[in-house]
Order: structure tokens, then sequence, then C-alpha cells
């Protein structure tokens, strides 16, 4: 048998094979307290193990047919085949037990394990709070980590009932997916669950915090629905902990869905676990959903950090209906959960909650991961060709999500909202607790818009690839248009020409110097050129928006006038959604060498202070600091840091003071300090200096402290004294982060070897290592791991965790190293390794694409500042 990676064809024969009618899984976690605090049990040098005794109980549709169970464990201790015993050390391999001349209908297997906990975020992982010393237990298994929990066949369309029995520790608290139906003593029993797939179910435990509400809600026809709620954190975040907030979204949230899908939740309780150490942002466990603690928040943020966490509440609630209760057959139909989430957690937000411009930040932030994303040599239609588990893993991508959530978006303007949401209600009571595929949504979508799907369908998720559009226009003498035309090009890679219903909007400036729409027209763009019929006679405008208001998926280009005006007035437009639409289109620009980096970065200084919405002016922030580190000239970086610098610390000055706009510039201002006065003046604010109304909370110190770290100002004693005031999960991740970054070859030394040659570290302190290990302003310091980084990358694939091979293989490559040898040592391994993994491949790819493209862009910039003038 192949091992671990399961492949999409075993899961189909297997799928034919079986019907899985319910599983009782007990595990035994007393033994994760006592012991070391290592990996192992304090015993032997092997992984912390907790027992593990699953029960399956299943149908065959063929006698004498064979098949596997799936299991990742160090050990069997036991297996059970319709009450014969199996000997493990035949019918275990590591990672499957084998099944053989199975009997055709009723079969019990039983499988007692010792499963280890985990460091990594996957299967059942274990934290021991540095603050307390407690510990606490959660699980995460997308695509594939039940495995590492529990027996089971590991395959969304291989639904069942489940229950847990969980014996824990004294004092501790359990939680699953059902309510508790039974405690005695250290065991919990918690309820069967609705038949659900094995990545979604769940163990969470621990001394957490836990808070408690509930949402009630009556009916049309009298019956009442009760939904007891619950929130729940380490207990050194407690004092943090804003429940209030959490359970207001999340009842707003429950609100929007019940009035809007026409099925009542169906998963009984509603518990929201914040958990450490977590790989993604939230999982949707039903009735056990968790997110990464770092959603509550220590210190003062921005209202765009609420937003975004309001947004995945609302994104993991849409997956009770759109991947609980109806759920993909295989991860090929990954984007029938993913798209809709996260088009239906902005829809929801927008609708029901305070945040009411989150299709502003779906525009500038959610979309502009999904255009990186659709540029890559990986890019893949919506809905993709998984072949197997790691081809899964990587899916989990800005095509999934974003692209996917920006193609609803635009079907909803296509078929209109009442059609959408009455195929969705169609859709979740025709297949509730089953599974489908793309042309099962496909049918109710048709049914309820009269709209034939088929050629949308392959248009829109079957083919990659991003469109641009561009106005083409003409005037008379009377300075009116004589004809608008929207011009759709697609990439020689991928030259799909596509539907799309657009608003192109007509923008000048008014006798105040406002920049204004005066006129807008819809109109369904089809082929290379399309005219806008209804523009014909208007006013010359200042700017022509081609996708005004957001309703495709594309990138957005401008004629010579219209990007003349953005170049002088982009701060001069009033409305937010074109503003956000101007700045993101900029930035496309930028990032495919048609604007040289230096003119964004200008752009940024003249007008980002003037820009209102938060979440937009972040955004900014963060492509300033890319352009500046990766798309700039090399013999520019150093005068466009300075100028960054500089124009930073000019904004945060004259902030308002204890405003959100004062916070984002403080922290930006820290991530481009680059000189003496700089390092001066954020040392002074750790001390006793002050910017009136800049409250130095601690994680604002630890921003400061980042940047005197890695330039060599603040040595290893005022780290460990930060973290000696901060001595918290939190502070150690910082702490391992900065200490990292120091500039000196024993220190990257050292951190090279605790991620790449030793497996000590957790996955969160591996994330904060090659965080502090990557910094822009050490490239010669670094330059001798580009070398390094090739001869490992393959074993560290072979030998460690996926999420932690990712993790490495994505954040050591050496981008700093920005010049041709890098992108020919990356050419020369991946020639030499034809064979490797296709997703370590595929990483690699995705690496060295970025490189070019930065190469490209650098080279924009220079021939920029070659021009006569410039």
């Amino acid at each position: 048998m192949p091992g671990e990676n399961l492949s999409r064809d075993e899961a189909r024969v297997r799928a034919e094979l079986l019907t899985v009618d319910g599983y009782e899984v007990g595990l035994d976690l007393r033994s994760a307290v006592g012991g070391s605090d290592g990996d192992g049990d304090g015993a032997s040098s092997g992984p912390r193990t907790f027992r593990s005794v699953t029960t399956i109980r299943f149908r065959t549709a063929r006698a004498g047919a064979s098949t596997f169970a799936d299991l990742v464990a160090p050990s069997v201790n036991a297996v059970t085949l319709n009450g014969q015993p199996l000997d493990p050390a035949v019918v275990f391999d590591g990672t499957r037990v084998a099944l053989e001349e199975l009997p055709e209908g009723d079969n019990v297997l039983v499988v007692d394990a010792q499963c280890a906990y985990s460091r990594t975020g996957e299967g059942m992982h274990r934290f021991v709070d540095p603050e307390d010393g407690e510990v606490y237990l959660y699980t995460q298994y997308e695509p594939a980590d039940s495995r590492r929990v529990f027996a089971n066949f590991e395959q969304p369309d291989l639904k069942a009932p489940f229950r847990f029995e969980v014996t824990a520790p004294e004092g501790w608290t359990v939680w699953s997916n059902g309510a508790e139906e039974s405690r005695d003593g250290e065991v919990w029993r918690f309820a069967e669950t609705k038949p659900i797939s094995t990545y979604i179910t769940a163990i969470v435990a621990g001394p957490y915090h836990y808070v408690t509400d509930s949402y009630r809600r009556t009916f049309d026809d009298g019956t009442e629905l009760e939904i007891p709620l619950g929130a729940m954190c380490r207990k050194g975040l407690a004092r943090h902990f804003d429940a209030d907030d959490i359970f207001l979204v999340t009842k707003q949230g429950l609100d929007f869905f019940h009035d809007n899908f026409d099925y009542p939740y169906p998963f009984g309780k509603y518990d929201q676990a914040f958990v450490p150490e977590y790989n993604l942002g939230a999982m949707e466990n039903p009735g056990c959903v968790t997110f990464r603690e770092e959603y509550i928040f220590r210190g003062k943020v921005t209202q765009a950090s609420y937003e975004s966490r309001a947004n995945v509440i609302l994104h993991e609630m849409a997956h009770m209906w759109f991947g609980d209760l109806v759920t993909m057959q295989w991860w090929d139909d990954l984007w029938l959960k993913e798209s809709f989430a996260d088009f239906m957690g902005v829809f929801a937000m927008v609708e029901s909650t305070r945040f009411k411009d989150g299709w502003i930040t779906f525009a500038n932030n959610r979309k502009s991961w999904a255009y990186r994303a659709d540029q890559l040599p990986s890019t893949h239609p919506i809905t993709a060709d998984i072949r197997d588990l790691e081809d899964a893993k990587l899916n989990f991508d800005g095509i999934t999500y974003a692209k996917g959530a920006s193609v609803l978006k635009q079907l909803v303007a296509y078929v209109g909202r009442d059609a959408f949401l009455e195929g969705a209600r169609r859709y979740f009571k025709k297949h509730a607790y089953g599974n489908t595929q793309l042309g099962d949504l496909l049918s109710v979508l048709a049914e309820t818009s009269g709209r034939d799907m088929t050629a949308w369908s392959r248009s829109w998720l079957q083919t990659a690839g991003v469109n641009s559009l561009t106005p083409e226009v003409t005037y008379d003498s009377a300075d009116r248009i004589t004809e608008l035309a929207v011009l759709q090009e697609a990439a020689a890679s991928h030259p799909e020409l596509r539907p799309h219903r657009v608003a192109v909007g007509l923008y000048r400036r008014t006798a105040d110097g406002d920049l204004v729409r005066y006129a807008r027209a819809e109109v369904d763009v089809a082929g290379p050129r399309t005219v806008v019929g209804e523009l014909a006679g208007a006013e010359r405008p200042e700017l022509i928006l081609v996708n005004d208001d957001d309703l495709t998926y594309c990138k957005v280009r401008f004629d010579e006038v219209s990007l003349a005006t953005l170049r002088a007035h982009l701060g001069d437009m009033t409305d937010p959604l074109a503003r956000a639409l101007c700045w993101s289109a900029l930035w496309n620009l930028t990032r495919d060498g048609l604007m040289p980096s230096r003119d964004f970065v200008s752009l940024v200084l003249a007008f980002s202070g003037r820009e209102s919405d938060i979440g937009v002016l972040q955004m900014l922030h963060a492509w300033t600091r890319t352009a500046l580190v990766h798309y700039a000239a090399p013999e520019w970086r150093e005068e466009g840091g300075r100028a960054l610098a500089d124009g930073a610390l000019r904004e945060l000055r004259i902030a308002e003071p204890g405003s959100e706009h004062q916070l984002a510039w403080a922290r930006f201002f820290a991530s481009v300090a680059d000189s003496d006065a700089d390092f001066q003046l954020l040392s002074g604010l750790l001390d006793s200096a002050r910017i009136d109304g800049l409250d130095v909370d601690q994680e604002l110190r630890w921003a400061f402290l980042s940047p005197l770290a890695a330039h060599g100002v603040a040595d290893e004693s005022v780290i460990d004294a930060e973290l000696a005031r901060d001595d918290t999960a939190s502070g150690k991740r910082h702490q391992v982060r900065c200490l990292a970054s120091r500039p000196s070859a024993a220190v990257k030394e050292q951190a090279w070897a605790d991620v790449v040659e030793s497996q000590a570290l957790s996955n969160a302190l591996v994330e904060a290592t090659i965080t502090g290990f990557e910094q822009s302003s050490q490239r010669e310091l670094l330059a001798p791991y580009a070398e390094k980084y090739f001869a490992a990358i393959e074993r560290v694939w072979a030998e460690r965790s996926i999420q932690i091979g990712m993790a490495v293989v994505r954040g050591l490559f050496p981008a700093l190293q920005d010049d041709p040898s890098t992108l020919a040592a990356t050419d020369a391994w991946l020639t030499a390794h034809a064979d490797a993994a296709p997703a370590l491949r595929r990483l690699v790819l995705e690496a060295r694409d970025d490189l070019a493209r930065a190469l490209r862009a650098q080279g924009c910039d220079a021939a920029a500042a070659a021009e006569p003038g410039v």
C-alpha cells in the first residue's frame, strides 16, 4: 500500500465498497500531564502518547473484498475484525490497517492504538503554557489528520455519526462536536453527532477559561430553536477575552443565516475555542469551531482587526451549511465549501453586523491574495484536479478561497441575489448530510435562475487565470464620448476570455476638488472588445474606472488620462470602495512591472495619509514594504527606505492622538525604521519618551523592539528583559523571533539549525524563528543559506510533517538573494529533482515565480530611473 498520501483513486474505490454506520471513539488523555514538558513522556525518548480505542461499524458491498483503515500512530496494541483478533505486526504498517477478505454486509473493526500528541498543529496538539505550566489540547484535522488521533476511513464522502468518550486529567474540561451527555469522574461522554466527515470531528480539552450564552429564535410556524453558545481561551488570556463581542457577532450571524438559508442550524450547540499555536485562521468543526488565539487581542488594535475576526467567525458559521451539512465528495470540489464560506462570510458581515465596509476590505485585501495565486505557475481552475492529499493540502489557497468568493460575487450579479439564495436553500434540503460535486450545485442554480449555468461554469470554474479589463475611449469635438469600449485580455498561458458583468464609472473633479462619479453603466463584457453604448454622449471624464463597485474578478487597467488623474488626485476620490479599487489596480500594475516601484511608493507617501479606511491603509503599508524590499531597484532601496521612514514618522506625528490611524502609522514606522535617529526614537518609546495619545502597550513594545534587534541595537539581554515583562506564550514567540533576527552569523547558524536540523521547536516557534531569520537588511549575511536551502529541502520534506515542510520550503526560500544566479540555482534544482514530490516542486516553482516577478519589477524600476528627468 502506498502509505500516508491517500489518492483520489483509492478513495473512490473504497467509497464504492463501504458504507460507514458509526464510530465509537475512546481517548485516554491523562498522559497529557506529568513527566517532562518535551515530546517524550519522561520515560523514553519516543513521543508522548495517548491511548485511542476506536470501534467502527461498517458495511461491505461485496464479499471477499479488501480495503484498509487509516491510522498514523507510533504503535497499535490490538486489532479485532468481526470478533477475530488480527496481528498488529502483520496488518498495521504505520499508516494503514489492512482489512482482507471482508464478508458482505455488516462488519465491526476495533483498533486499540497508542497515538502521539502533536507539536506541529496536526492531530492532537499539546501545548504547555510557559506562563503557568498548564497543558492545553485541541485537535486539527483538515484535510486528513484525524487518523493521527483515531482509526478511521479518512475521506470526506464516508460520513458517519460519531460518539466520543474522553478520559481527561482531573480538573480539566472537555468539549467535542456533540453536547456533553454524561460525566463519570474523569470520563466525559458526548452525544452522538449527525453524519459528518472525519476531518471535522473535534476534541478540545484542558483548563480553558469558558464563557456561555445562548441564542434563541422563533420561526414563522411557531417552533422555537435554542442554541447553547460557548467561547473559550487559555486562562492566561482570560483578562483580554472580549466574549461579549464574539457572542454578539455570533448571534447576528445566526440571525442572518436563518433568515436566508431556511434550514435551522443542525448541530445542536455552538462552541468557539480560541486555541494556541494554531496553523490556520479557524476550522469549521460543527458544534466546536476552533480559532487561532491571536484573535484575542492583548493590546490595542484597529477596527480592521475586529472586522477580520468577525469575518472569520461568520466564514466558519457559513460552513455549518456549506461544508458540514453538505460536503464535497472529494477535495476536487473544495471550493464548494471554501468559496461559499468566503463569500457568505463577507455577505453576512456587511448585512448583519457593524462592519458595513466589508466589501472594501474584500476588494482591497482578499482579492489581492487571489490575483497573486492566479498568476503563479501552479494556478488552477476553481474546481481543481486534486490527485491526492498532498495536492489537497496545497489547494487551501487564494484561488479556492478568494477567487472562488469573487466569482460567486460575480454570479450574484449575473443571476440575482434572490435566485442565488433560493438555489442555496434547495441545495441544503436536497443534499443534507450528503456529499456533492459541481453539477449538484449548478443544477439548482439553473432551476432558480432560469439561466444555463454550463457556459458560465466552464468559463469561471473550470479554467484558470485572471483577465485584464482596460477602457478605450474616443471623444468628439464637444468633449463628449463618441465610443467607450472595454478591452479584455488574458495571459498567453491561460488565454480564456470570460463573460463579465461589470460597472463602468466616469469620474471628474467638482469645484471643491473632490473626484466623484457622475455617470455609471453596467454591461456584460464578452470577448476581446465590448462597447458600453449607454455612456456614449457623456461628458469627458478625468477618470474611467472599469469594474466600478467591484462586481467581477479581473485586473483593472487605466487609459493614460485616467492614470495621470490618479497620480495627481487619488487622494481626492470620495468614494472609499472606488478608491480601494484604484489602489488595488495600481498595486497590480506595480507587481506586473508596468509601474515603477518608486512611483507606487511616491503615491503612498502622497495620498495614504488621507486614507479614511483603516484596513486599506494597513494593506497599503504592507504593499509598500513589499515594493521596497522586492520590487525596487537595489540601488534605490536606501533612498526609498529613507523616504518611507520619514513619511511614516511624519504621519505618525500628525495623526489624531489615540486614533487607530496613529497606531497603524506607529507600527509601519517601526517596520521601515532604518537610521540611528529612528532607532533612538523607538528606544525612547520603550523607555520614557511619549508621543501624545500613543499607548505603548505590550504588543506595541514588541513591534518597536523587533527592528532594534534586527539592526543590532538591542542585544540578547534586552530581548530577554522584555520576555521577563511578558513571560507568556505570546511573549515567548516574540522573543524567539527577535533573537533569530539579530545580525550575527552565529545567530543565523543557530536559527537555521533549530528549524532545519532539529524537530525540537513547535509549529509556532518554527514560524517565529523563520520570520526572525529572514531580514531584508541582512541580505549579505543570509547569502550562504541559498545553497544550503536547495541541499536541504528534499530531506526536510521527506522527514517532517507537511505543515512544517511547507513552512520551511516557503519561509526559507532565498527570495532576498534577488539576482539571476538565485533564479538559475532554482532552475537547476527543479531540473535535477524532476521526480521530487509534486507538492514540493509546486512550492519551489511558486517561489521561483515570485523571484522572477521581483526581478522584472526591479528592471522596470531601474528603467524609470534611467529616463531623462527622473
